[in-house]
């Protein structure tokens, strides 16, 4: 697949204007922190959020102050340098301005600052919480924004319009990328924590020193793809930077890193996730295995550096069991063990990849998936609640780019998440889905 818009959306304003209130209120829950105390949010937030069918990921920013002398003047100058990598590296910006208030020289220098860069922006002026804000005095139209929108990030009034006009920009970007594209060449992405071996995984794919590679973490910045083709594979290999620990991204350099990381998770076909054997699986690898998964993609586990341990095939097992416990219920997931420094174990790894994305496209007749597992679920049937007899009567798979299946029962708001992982178990346990995350949803018969 060719590179393509990965549906970025930064929300961009001064301090105190309600830019994590919005974010909260288009995430669906309260994630970011928000305070009457302006400037409580000064590292960048992510969340995703999808609306009519289009999935896509929210930054809520620092809000924006000219620089001012003073000791905190380092931290400002730290967060604007945040805020404008947000901007560059998003599809759409939210400019958001409060009615509540005039306009202010910090909204227009913010303006100012915005019409540098070629993004789609949306002046949003937020705080219209009753009717007679709506015919305020207060000219933003002065700020020159041709399309703007009245809402009330508190009570949600007008975000409905605001996201029915995202959602038509990016289907309109992915229509120009699909008329673009002239070759389905497949991405498969490299992650993992700083130093696990990434680029040098690249250069042994290459057979040469295509990337720098040192014993310092962070030496890759930014994401680095090149064309792997042989053996019959034809491939585009990303390197990308390693992603720390968010208490321990303090530069603006490390930020970019890992937001260009997390954007490349989100447009690749496959993710081969680096794992250093010698510090053994860590909560960060875990995050970016969920990460993964919860952006639907195919995904590899590579435990890299094992020579340098004892590997006996014992050991590798004890291993394996060990991270299929940790990523359960999705844990029919491909590990490999291997040095890539040495070029053990890696003739494999591609291959995979490729049966992945076959195993991806794969359709299950709905008879057979019928056949299968009406009588699991007849045996093993949902807990009941509030003395309500809860059958499942149907399944079926849907047509979808990664696999979706619906589960049709007479009452499907009362079935539990835990019952939604039972069921992932036995159709990973039926049918091959290794290394394909899938989706499971309850309707109303």
């Amino acid at each position: 697949m060719s590179l393509s818009s990965s549906n970025i959306v930064s929300i961009i304003g001064r301090p105190n204007v309600g830019k994590s209130t919005l974010f909260n209120r288009i995430v669906g829950r309260k994630k970011a922190v928000f305070h009457e105390t302006s400037g409580v949010t000064r590292d960048r937030i992510y969340g995703n959020s999808e609306w009519n069918g289009i999935p896509f990921s929210i930054v809520d920013t620092g809000g924006y102050s000219p620089k001012e002398k003073g000791r905190n003047n380092l931290i400002e100058t730290e967060i604007q340098n945040r805020i404008l990598i947000s901007v560059k590296e998003s599809d759409i910006i939210l400019f958001l301005v409060d009615i509540q208030s005039d306009i202010l020289d910090t909204d227009r220098e913010i303006s100012l600052l915005l019409r540098k860069f070629q993004k789609t922006i949306l002046l949003v002026v937020n705080k219209v919480d009753n009717g007679k804000y709506m015919y305020s005095d207060t000219d933003f139209f002065l700020l020159g924004f041709r399309n703007y929108y009245y809402i009330s990030a508190k009570n949600g009034s007008g975000t409905g319009e605001l996201l029915d006009k995202i959602v038509e920009i990016f289907k309109t970007m992915k229509k120009k990328i699909r008329m673009d594209e002239k070759e389905e060449i497949p991405n498969f992405s490299i992650i993992g924590r700083p130093n696990v071996g990434k680029s040098t995984l690249i250069n042994s794919f290459l057979e040469r020193n295509h990337h720098i590679v040192t014993n310092i973490s962070g030496t890759t910045r930014d994401s680095l793809e090149v064309l792997y083709k042989k053996w019959g594979y034809k491939c585009i290999l990303v390197d990308t930077p390693g992603v720390r620990k968010k208490s321990k991204i303090s530069e603006s350099l490390e930020f970019y890193s890992t937001m260009k990381t997390i954007k490349t998770i989100e447009y690749t076909d496959i993710c081969i996730l680096m794992v250093d054997a010698v510090r053994g699986w860590e909560a960060q690898d875990t995050n970016l295995f969920r990460l993964v998964e919860r952006n639907y993609k195919g995904i590899i586990i590579l435990m890299n550096k094992w020579d340098l341990l004892r590997n006996s095939t014992k050991a590798q097992k004890d291993y394996e069991i060990f991270i299929r416990k940790k990523i359960a219920p999705f844990d029919n997931v491909p590990i490999f063990f291997i040095s890539a420094k040495n070029k053990t174990g890696i003739n494999k790894i591609i291959p995979k990849a490729y049966q992945i994305i076959k195993i991806r496209k794969n359709r299950l007749k709905t008879n057979l998936l019928n056949r299968v597992m009406l009588p699991i679920m007849r045996n093993t049937p949902p807990p009941s609640v509030k003395k309500k007899l809860i059958t499942i009567k149907y399944c079926t798979q849907l047509h979808t780019y990664t696999p979706k299946f619906i589960f049709f029962s007479n009452f499907p708001q009362y079935i539990k998440e835990s019952y939604k992982r039972f069921i992932e178990k036995k159709l990973r346990g039926h049918f091959d889905f290794r290394g394909i995350p899938i989706q499971i949803f309850f309707r109303k018969k």
